[in-house]
């Protein structure tokens, strides 16, 4: 009878050893020993891109390897849609944009929901900047471009279609009383790139993403869509002050799948928040031109909940729902 107790006592011990060592949960929460992936949904090169491998980075100690991965298509919804459906232990991060709700409130998402994810927090924002080729003479102004798409066609490009860029671009247009072309990309890249090369007319993405390009002389900013000027660019209007009220832009943040234990959640959040802190990271969004705007989880949650019904009702004035 003894040896049967003893027996079971120990089957007891072994099940709940078991159970506290066992499972992504649990596992998850040591890092140390982890490598873990951060999925960026657009192509390299971009500012979310940027953005993650900085904060990667910062974080790199944290970890037992932490990599970036690309992985863009469908305005983000594909790099997306892969991070939402990943293991559940943090292993997978993803950046998550706003093209999380704009995609969503288009019906452009291929299934895609905020409610797939649950946000560790946000990271950065920005603001849409007109920004056109140096040399092109049509353009000095905001007011000399709407002037001239309203008799013209002007190709504007963006990070693709239903993205923020895009909404930013198309919300201009109808603040303005005119039109323009959307031409998408899968990240911002191939839009500057295609801007800079003469094939579109002008790109509405972020100042961070053409800083270099108009440091070097190649592109100039026409005005940014903010409430104020931009630090970086002090003499370069925002759009209201040339008349046309159209405040947009973008955030950026990081999620796991829905599913991942909150323990792991609030453990990555004391990672990032803590690199995003630090002083390497802080000089590292300085210099590319970048805002730091941090949010907790819970917060980060009730924004892409307001702006994914701010969207919806953006979308549905432009006309612009495709299913």
């Amino acid at each position: 009878m003894k040896k049967i107790i003893a027996l079971i006592l120990a089957l007891v011990m072994v099940m709940s050893m078991t159970a506290c060592s066992g499972g992504g949960a649990s596992a998850g929460s040591d890092f140390s020993k982890m490598n873990v992936t951060c999925v960026v949904p657009y192509d390299a090169g971009g500012g979310t891109d940027a953005v993650m491998r900085g904060l990667a980075d910062a974080a790199k100690d944290s970890f037992k390897a932490i990599t970036v991965e690309n992985r863009s298509g469908a305005g983000g919804a594909t790099g997306m849609l892969y991070g939402a459906n990943a293991k559940n232990d943090g292993s997978i991060i993803t950046m998550v944009t706003v093209e999380l709700t704009t995609l969503e409130a288009m019906g452009n998402n291929a299934g895609l929901t905020y409610s797939q994810f649950k946000p560790i927090m946000m990271v950065n924002s920005a603001a849409s900047a007109i920004t056109v080729k140096a040399d092109d003479d049509r353009f000095n102004t905001l007011e000399d471009f709407i002037e001239y798409s309203k008799s013209n066609e002007v190709q504007v490009g963006n990070s693709g279609i239903g993205a923020i860029w895009h909404l930013a671009a198309a919300g201009l247009a109808k603040v303005a009383g005119t039109e323009f072309k959307h031409v998408g990309y899968d990240g911002a890249n191939g839009a500057i790139t295609d801007l800079l090369g003469g094939h579109i007319d002008a790109v509405a993405v972020s100042y961070a993403e053409v800083n270099s390009f108009v440091q070097s002389g190649d592109l100039k900013v026409l005005a940014v869509m903010a409430n104020d000027r931009l630090e970086a660019i002090p003499d370069v209007p925002t759009a209201k002050e040339c008349g046309y009220d159209a405040v947009l832009g973008t955030w950026r943040g990081l999620a796991v799948p829905a599913s991942t234990p909150d323990e792991t959640v609030a453990k990555l959040y004391e990672i990032f928040s803590n690199a995003a802190n630090s002083d390497a990271f802080k000089e590292f969004m300085t210099n590319t031109n970048n805002v730091i705007d941090i949010m907790d989880g819970a917060s980060f949650n009730a924004l892409i909940a307001d702006q994914l019904e701010m969207y919806t009702g953006l979308v549905a004035d432009l006309g612009l729902k495709v299913g």
